[in-house]
């Protein structure tokens, strides 16, 4: 393997010896953090996490390293440090060991992995903070405060899920669905499967049909004047939904699952448990509405 130096753009992965172990490790470690793969020629499962492993830690950008070694030609620091079986992958963070696993992990635990060791780093902490500010400020409806919040994180993070699906909630909510969906692309393709970005497509999918005012007026007359109607109610509840109403909305689907929780083969809850998705699992209607499904789920 071509020996690339961690300094240079994209030099996200190179290989080491025993000699030059404290330089690419535990100094570099001081930098960003550092994965250390103890591998051999000869063993299979290592075959299997190299590649992927390297392509985990390249999509990070340089906030994580990765450092491979050959125990068969250094087995000194691989003594040290108790490898019994490879491969063996030890975490690195300001000059010390903070995590390890053996054993070829899928793509999806290895993420899991970087995530939580990013998550303890100093940077990680102010992103993750930053996130969090974001949230309140969205549900509290200070969208363009939150975008601001949203957008600092992916520039700093571009591949950050939770930023990219919060920051599209932000455009859906001052009604550009269009530049949502074209936010949500920034996660990639193997992200679009993630509950965030899910969330935010269903929302966008619902907006699609939004009444306008007029429209969602003469609905709300409707319900007022034909209180028992649950096929109007579900209309109303369609159309709030649409408008990024989903509180409201929630309400009147409620309303129809307290009266008759099978109603329509189950439709109304159907739709409630879309509305959850789209709204998102931090958002009030989410959260109260869960907890009143389920009291009348088990009453």
């Amino acid at each position: 393997m071509e020996d690339i130096s961690l300094g240079t753009p994209g030099g996200n992965v190179k290989d080491s010896t025993d000699q030059t172990f404290m330089t690419d490790v535990i100094e570099a470690s001081k930098e960003a953090p550092v994965l250390v793969d103890f591998w051999a020629p000869w063993c299979g499962p290592c075959k299997s996490l190299g590649p992927v492993l390297e392509k985990v830690v390249n999509d990070q950008q340089g906030k994580v390293k990765l450092v491979k070694i050959n125990i068969d030609e250094n087995p000194q620091i691989a003594g040290q440090l108790g490898v019994r079986s490879i491969p063996a992958v030890f975490a690195f963070d300001k000059g010390r060991p903070v995590d390890a696993f053996q054993g070829a992990l899928p793509e999806g635990q290895l993420r899991d992995f970087i995530s939580k060791l990013l998550g303890g780093t100093d940077q990680g902490q102010q992103l993750q903070a930053a996130i969090e500010e974001a949230d309140k400020l969205l549900q509290g409806g200070d969208v363009a405060q939150a975008a601001q919040y949203y957008g600092a994180v992916v520039e700093a993070d571009p591949k950050n899920v939770a930023a990219i699906a919060g920051l599209a909630r932000c455009y859906l909510a001052n009604g550009d669905a269009e530049r949502a969906s074209q936010i949500l692309d920034m996660a990639g393709p193997d992200k679009q499967s993630d509950p965030a970005i899910k969330g935010v497509r269903t929302a966008i999918e619902l907006s699609a049909d939004a009444p306008k005012d007029d429209e969602l007026d003469a609905l709300i007359d409707k319900v007022t004047e034909d209180r028992s109607n649950h096929a109007l109610r579900f209309e109303l509840a369609e159309a709030l939904i649409a408008r990024g109403k989903h509180k409201e909305a929630a309400d009147h689907l409620l309303k129809i699952l307290a009266d008759d929780l099978a109603w329509e083969d189950g439709k109304a809850k159907a739709k409630l448990l879309e509305l959850f998705e789209a709204a998102g699992p931090k958002s009030p209607a989410t959260i109260e509405g869960r907890r009143r499904l389920s009291s009348l789920m088990f009453a």
